[in-house]
């Protein structure tokens, strides 16, 4: 096995694929530095969440390659793979929480399914996990019973129970209130400088995801518009990059659909309802 990169932790190196006749990434490269938080932004549809899909092996690059720990995620067999993501925690949007668990049961999964430890040493396990994020207390309770944000906290925990290496955010602000937003965002940063973890995380919430940020990457139109440090980005000459760090409703991102023109539409009196 190559070994890998003392300074980066995943890399992509001219990565193509697409949905279908859907292109989705062409020929993109980029590192994400090992112990940093790294921001994947960008308009939607832009590829931020097939990112995360090609990283954790659910899809395979059409030509390239991903490369976790120096390893090609793309041509692992089964067995490596699925030691390869137990390396890997996942937060999903909205959290993904087992309905019909409570909320020790739920940070107690990967460990129960992929480890062969007491249920004595799993519950001291759990119990800081849930300490981390704050939510000790809550252990007996249900999803339907914790708020958004404690649901996000919990799903959280989850994540960093078998405490990977690599731990992966796919929208973790999104629909919560700013006090939960301000905290899942300082968990977030807090977590990965104590436990040692690389994070990735996808996200449209500019202002709370520069502030945690080490290094951003901006995902459009297949490739890369811009990368570097948050500050960086939010200079950079690129017009849709410019666009997008300062929410202007029109730029290379068009706010009006492509249609005919205004006259051809109103001034004609049969092309009113088409």
């Amino acid at each position: 096995m190559e070994p890998a990169l003392d300074h980066s932790l995943v890399e992509f190196r001219d990565v193509v694929f697409g949905y279908g006749a859907r292109p989705i990434l062409d020929g993109v490269s980029f590192r994400v530095p090992r112990g940093k938080v790294t921001a994947l932004m960008g308009a939607s549809g832009g590829g931020k969440t097939t990112v995360l899909r090609l990283i954790g092996g659910q899809v395979r690059a059409g030509s390239g390659e991903v490369r976790v720990e120096g390893q090609d995620i793309g041509k692992l067999a089964p067995d490596a793979l699925y030691a390869a993501r137990r390396r890997m925690g996942m937060l999903f949007q909205f959290g993904a929480l087992f309905t019909d668990m409570n909320v020790f049961d739920n940070v107690a999964f990967p460990l129960r399914e992929h480890t062969h430890l007491s249920e004595s040493l799993i519950r001291d396990i759990v119990l800081m996990k849930l300490d981390a994020v704050g939510l000790r207390g809550a252990r007996e309770l249900m999803p339907s019973e914790v708020s958004g944000g404690m649901a996000r906290r919990v799903a959280l925990a989850r994540a960093i129970a078998l405490d990977p290496d690599l731990v992966m955010y796919d929208e973790p602000f999104a629909g919560l209130d700013p006090i939960s937003l301000g905290t899942a965002a300082r968990l977030i940063r807090q977590l990965n400088d104590t436990l040692g973890l690389t994070s990735v995380v996808v996200s449209h919430d500019l202002e709370e995801t520069f502030r945690i940020a080490d290094h951003v990457i901006i995902l459009a139109n297949g490739g890369i518009a811009a990368q570097g440090t948050p500050q960086e980005v939010r200079v950079s000459t690129d017009p849709l990059v410019h666009q997008f760090v300062n929410a202007l409703p029109d730029g290379p991102v068009h706010f009006h659909y492509p249609a005919v023109g205004v006259e051809d539409d109103f001034g004609n009196a049969q092309g009113g309802r088409q």
